[in-house]
């Protein structure tokens, strides 16, 4: 959802910075540095995430676990950047200040081991399960209590958020979402039977659960981003809307008109 930056009154936003473990991403915070005095993360207003979307996936889920989460604005030096602004070390501090704001709210994951273990686990882009040997997981779908398909035969099937529907989930054939809409995709990942089905939509308030057919001979893992839980019997996903990520993009570029660009795109 689009939003007003709070941080818009702020003449010069005291920003921190947080660096990929690549080698361009540390020559480009070397400049960056130069150009501009960041503050200790504790005490800043924002901060600048500088890497790919692999990196910043995990620096909002530090955010996320943090008392008093602060905006993100990204910029890129990894490959393809989707959540990130372009590099520049230039004028940060006003990018920054001039930002429009994106809200995200996570997913919550609660996977259920063989062993009888209950794991939780957020996620920002999706919650995907996925067979662990040769032969097709069997997978029963229910969404708020009903069952709606019986049995799904497939390697997998995935729960996207509006925010990661253009990464895994279009990969196996999902739809792109608008950031502002209530809902999630529901896409299934080479299903064998029924083999017309390739998924659903959703309203993010739905509580979507999977239960695992013949786990023992057929076993199941469940990924929450970069969270993954072996030989899974049961999980349940619903939107945690309590919580809420702020990312920051420069208005000429920012998120939703990217989302937009890739329905477009040959």
């Amino acid at each position: 959802m689009r939003g007003e930056n709070r941080l818009s009154g702020l003449f010069t936003p005291k920003l921190g910075l947080v660096v990929s473990n690549t080698p361009q991403a540390a020559d480009a915070a070397i400049e960056l540095r130069a150009a501009h005095d960041f503050v200790d993360r504790t005490e800043a207003d924002a901060v600048v995430a500088l890497g790919g979307d692999g990196f910043m996936l995990s620096v909002l889920h530090r955010v996320l676990h943090s008392q008093r989460p602060k905006p993100v604005f990204g910029m890129n030096k990894g490959t393809v950047g989707f959540l990130m602004n372009e590099y520049s070390p230039e004028d940060i501090g006003q990018r920054v200040a001039r930002a429009t704001s994106f809200f995200l709210s996570p997913l919550t994951m609660e996977a259920t081991t063989s062993a009888g273990e209950t794991i939780t686990s957020p996620a920002i882009n999706e919650v995907s399960l996925l067979r662990e040997t040769r032969q097709a997981a069997k997978i029963e779908i229910s969404i708020d209590g009903k069952v709606r398909l019986e049995e799904l035969s497939c390697d997998g099937v995935l729960v996207s958020t509006p925010a990661g529907s253009t990464a895994y989930n279009l990969s196996a054939g999902g739809p792109i979402l608008p950031l502002d809409c209530d809902l999630l995709a529901l896409t299934a990942l080479s299903p064998f039977r029924p083999r017309r089905w390739k998924g659903a939509l959703v309203k993010n308030m739905s509580v979507v659960e999977f239960r695992i057919l013949e786990a023992g001979r057929r076993p199941v893992s469940a990924v929450a981003d970069q969270v993954e839980v072996r030989d899974v019997v049961h999980v349940k996903i619903t939107s945690d809307l309590t919580r809420r990520l702020e990312l920051l993009f420069d208005p000429e570029y920012a998120l939703d008109d990217r989302i937009l660009m890739e329905q477009f795109l040959s």
